[in-house]
Order: structure tokens, then sequence, then C-alpha cells
């Protein structure tokens, strides 16, 4: 029953990448010039610098631990059931042990039912925050776009080696720091598909 609780790290995994976002590292000495009109933008970075991003983040690292609260006693109870039965092999009668089993069968299909529940209630909640994120940001950087006189807008993992000068990033997150402060949301149910 060690997979009933995989689904909650699963997706505390998800988080992490977000988390770990760094600055990319120190270049050359000399990054060259900055190239007129050519501008950058690292949406990682965004996202792990932000105060709404790291807000994200945390609420979503409780969560997945409010989850795994949840799951952790349908794995206690199904794991110590599957050990007395275990144990109990030999002098349990064949039709207690039938009911049992299944019944054991029965609530580990429940337990895993629910944790894909969770898993997808959290996936659903981290891409709301994220699109809540993503539509702040976008007028401000069209309007950094437009301030900085940019003709292209690369994104940073697509960079190996800029000029520092090039990137609007801290600016974005500066503005969006000063219009979205934080975010505040609970675990959301996934909606129902129409049509199902």
């Amino acid at each position: 029953m060690k997979s009933l609780l995989l689904g909650a790290a699963a997706l505390a995994s998800l988080i992490a990448p977000v988390a770990s976002a760094q600055t990319p590292t120190a270049g050359p000495a000399n990054v060259g010039p900055a190239i007129p009109g050519v501008c950058v933008f690292f949406n990682q970075q965004l996202m792990a610098q932000s105060a709404a991003g790291q807000a994200v983040t945390a609420r979503m690292q409780q969560l997945a631990g409010e989850v795994e609260g949840e799951l952790q006693p349908y794995a206690a109870t199904i794991q110590s059931e599957a050990q007395a039965l275990q144990a109990g092999a030999s002098t349990i009668p064949a039709d207690q042990m039938q009911t049992r089993r299944a019944a054991l069968q029965q609530r580990a299909q429940e337990a895993q039912q629910l944790e894909q529940t969770r898993t997808n209630e959290l996936r659903y909640t981290l891409a709301r925050q994220r699109e809540a994120i993503s539509t702040a940001v976008e007028p401000i950087m069209v309007a950094v776009y437009q301030e900085r006189g940019c003709g292209m807008l690369l994104d940073r993992e697509s960079v190996y080696i800029m000029n520092p000068a090039m990137d609007i990033t801290p600016t974005v997150i500066e503005r969006l720091n000063a219009q979205l402060p934080t975010l505040t949301f609970n675990r959301m149910a996934v909606p129902v598909q129409q049509g199902q």
C-alpha cells in the first residue's frame, strides 16, 4: 500500500521546480553589447521570486501536506489488515478469509480513488493559481516590452548567455509584487467535464 501516498509526493515534486528556479548563473565577464530591441524574460524566475509565486508554492506545499495527512490513515489501516490476513492465513476460516480479502480490496480501491481525486484537485488548483499569475503578469510584460522598446521577446530558457541589460524579468517581478502581493486559495475540486 506504499503507492497510496505516492500521488501527494508526486504533486510535491510538481511544485519543486517552480520553488527551486534560480536566477541564471553568472556568465562571462564580457557579456557583449545589449542588442537594441531584443529583450529576454524568464518565467521560472518570476514564479520562484515573485511574492505571488512564493505564496502559491508555500500554500501548495501546505495543501499537499493536508492531503498526505488525509490519506495516511487509509494506508495504515489497509497495511494493518493486510498484515493481519497474512499472519492469520493458517488460522482464519476460508469463508472469513475470502470476505476479509474482498473487504480489504474494496478499501484499497476506495483509497486509491480518493488519492487520485485529491492529486487531480491539487494539480488543478496549482494550474489555476499559475493561470492567475500569468493573467496578472501579461499586461505588465506588455508595458515593460513597450517601455524598453523591445522588438523581440525571447524566453530565457532558450538563451544560453546574454547581456543582463536585455532581461526584463526583474522589472516585471517588481511590478507584479506591487500589483499582486499574494494569492490566497484552498484546494479546488476539478470541474466535471461537460458531455460526461
